[in-house]
């Protein structure tokens, strides 16, 4: 009897752990999505870091040169 009751449950609770498996991947593809998304963003943010920063640093070393050149 606990045979046949497992059985008639069987299509429902396939039926559920489908649709919360599906409901995963979904969960799984958007939080994948979400971290590339940000990823790129921080990537960006470090490429303008190190833009302004090797500006900076040639700008002080041609003060720097200038002001060498023409010191009295």
């Amino acid at each position: 009897m606990d045979r046949d009751q497992a059985q008639d449950q069987d299509p429902d609770q396939e039926q559920d752990q489908a649709q919360d498996h599906d409901r995963e991947d979904r969960d799984r593809e958007d939080w994948e999505r979400l971290r590339l998304e940000q990823e790129t963003k921080d990537e960006r943010k470090v490429w303008y870091f190190l833009a302004y920063f090797l500006f900076g640093i040639h700008f002080i070393a041609f003060v720097m040169i200038y002001a060498v050149r023409h010191a009295k």
